[in-house]
């Protein structure tokens, strides 16, 4: 079994960056070779994809509203991923979702992770 606990959420202005942490614990993410991802929430939509790694991270993908803007990479010695977020809009508020996938590769859907944290709350003022 995975644990996935995230943080870093918070309050920030427009133009501002922040950066949110993913850590995994029950099982490393060298052991099983794991590919992860972040996805966010907005009140009222569904849950949609952010930006994915793949088990050593040399391979991510990222939506197309953050591309340019976030940056996701994970710290295999230290079960810790991470999500780099610059340029923040108000349109980035949500609930962000660290979320560990079925194998080792790049996975941009939800079905594709059966482990999920329990989320953290991004507020962007503008």
């Amino acid at each position: 079994q995975v644990q996935l606990v995230e943080s870093g959420g918070g309050l920030v202005q427009a133009g501002g960056s922040r950066r949110l942490s993913c850590a995994a614990s029950g099982r490393t993410f060298t052991n099983y070779a794991m590919g992860m991802g972040w996805f966010r929430q907005a009140p009222g939509k569904e849950r949609e994809f952010v930006a994915a790694i793949n088990w050593s991270g040399g391979d991510t993908a990222y939506a197309d509203s953050v591309k340019g803007r976030f940056t996701i990479s994970r710290d295999n010695a230290k079960n810790t991923m991470y999500l780099q977020m610059n340029s923040l809009k108000p349109e980035d508020t949500a609930v962000y979702y660290c979320a560990g996938g079925s194998g080792r590769m790049v996975y941009t859907t939800v079905g594709s992770y059966p482990y999920w944290g329990q989320g953290t709350q991004v507020t962007v003022s503008s």
